[in-house]
């Protein structure tokens, strides 16, 4: 039995006081003669004579000292026998009481160490339990990560396609404007949420495979723990009277690979710390996946409405710009008009000058044919030079006046043309814009975060 407290199975039981055998007292043995006896009377002839028939011969005080010393061997032999019997019998005893007391003791310690074997059987079936549980959650976050990678799909089209839609505005509205750097903004923001979402997708792989391969040692913990307890709840049912125990000599030695108490148990806590661990890192993990698709939806929510706010303030412009041109092109029609109703005049007014003058010049050439005398320098051949010269003078400003004002009518025509290509310009960016764009960014998903759970 073992001395002392021992860490599994208490105080050992105190060892009773064991009774001594009986002292035999010591007494001396006689001598063994075996020596001849030899004559102790002078030599004579007939002591030679008959020395035949005394040497092997043993005198009489020997043979008494012989069967003393028989008895005595024979009493010595029973006593010895006796006091064999009396330790033999006290042997088996003591050999009885230490045996049931050891077997008693071993029971307990067997008993002491189930009790170890199901504290550490329940504190690893809990630690499994809680950790299948806990990888589970962390799946469910899993998944909601690879949703909300799926969500973000459509945001990231509709961004590419109102950039391609807005690529084909016609110049001079072809800008980079807040409506651009809005859109280019919002691409930027949901390539880094995807590539956020990518990483912690497989963050949280690694860390499912984690707790998973730290459940399979705690597993396989608790499976040698449940086999260990039936072995030695079974060694605890064993008794002499049990017909299934055998002779096992080689069983008393220690394996090599034995461990010992204190590293057994402490094999077992490093698998619980190790999956608590795991556990708590896995806890991090989903509340980190929690924030990261609460503050990507949020992202994406407010980008989303500045693109908006964007979007309506860049239409109010344009729908200005094309009013405004609307309304100067009006004034040019008018303009337009009036100008060609202008020149209309001025030709006719030219035209009317030109019958005067002609008037004027065939007087003047008919005068000139007046015979001799009769070619004066009168006042009316005065007037008519002065008329002919002052028609010139005025065809010649109708004329420059009729030329300003087709250059107007031009010019005119120019500035017309260009604002209805302004306004077909404002026309084509606010439907690009309005049907487009925002017709498309109908399909943005409500919420990131809602999406998540679909």
């Amino acid at each position: 039995a073992r001395a002392g407290a021992g860490s599994g199975g208490g105080s050992a039981m105190a060892q009773p006081e064991e009774p001594q055998p009986p002292v035999v007292p010591s007494c001396p043995l006689p001598g063994k003669i075996c020596d001849v006896v030899r004559s102790e009377r002078p030599r004579s002839c007939c002591g030679m004579a008959m020395a035949g028939f005394r040497t092997a011969k043993y005198q009489l005080p020997e043979w008494h000292r012989r069967n003393a010393g028989v008895c005595y061997e024979a009493y010595m032999a029973g006593e010895d026998a006796e006091r064999g019997r009396a330790e033999a019998k006290h042997l088996m005893k003591r050999a009885a009481a230490n045996a049931q007391r050891a077997q008693q003791y071993s029971k307990a310690t067997l008993c002491q160490r189930l009790q170890d074997i199901n504290f550490w059987r329940t504190e690893l079936q809990k630690e499994i339990m809680e950790l299948d549980a806990e990888t589970n959650l962390l799946a469910a976050q899993k998944l909601r990560l690879e949703r909300a990678l799926d969500a973000t799909e459509v945001p990231y089209a509709v961004v590419v396609d109102n950039l391609e839609c807005r690529d084909r505005r016609q110049p001079p509205d072809l800008v980079i404007d807040q409506v651009e750097r809005q859109l280019l903004k919002e691409a930027d923001l949901i390539r880094d949420i995807r590539d956020l979402l990518k990483r912690t997708i497989i963050q949280a792989a690694t860390q499912i495979r984690s707790n998973r391969i730290q459940k399979e040692n705690c597993e396989r913990d608790w499976s040698d723990k449940v086999e260990t307890n039936h072995i030695d709840d079974k060694c605890v049912s064993y008794c002499t009277d049990s017909t299934n125990v055998q002779s096992h000599p080689s069983s008393v030695k220690f394996e090599e690979n034995a461990s010992s108490p204190k590293s057994w148990a402490q094999f077992s806590h490093d698998n619980i710390s190790s999956a608590e661990q795991e556990k708590l890192a896995s806890v991090q993990l989903r509340s980190r996946i929690n924030s990261i698709i609460r503050d990507a939806s949020q992202d994406l929510r407010l980008q989303r409405a500045a693109v908006g706010e964007a979007f309506d303030s860049h239409l109010r412009d344009l729908a200005e710009a094309k009013l405004r041109l609307e309304q100067h092109l009006q004034q040019i029609l008018k303009d337009i008009g009036e100008e060609e109703a202008n020149i209309e005049n001025l030709k006719k007014a030219i035209k009317d000058k030109e019958a005067h003058l002609k008037v004027a010049q065939t007087r003047l050439y008919d005068r000139a044919f007046r015979p001799n005398i009769e070619l004066c320098r009168d006042e009316p051949q005065f007037r008519l030079v002065s008329e002919v010269e002052e028609l010139a003078v005025f065809l010649e400003a109708l004329k420059r006046k009729l030329m300003e004002s087709e250059q107007n009518l031009k010019n005119l025509e120019e500035t017309r043309m260009k604002l209805e290509k302004e306004i077909a310009v404002k026309a084509n960016s606010i439907f690009i814009d309005r049907q487009k764009c925002l017709g498309y960014r109908l399909r943005y998903p409500v919420d990131l975060e809602v999406a998540s759970y679909k």
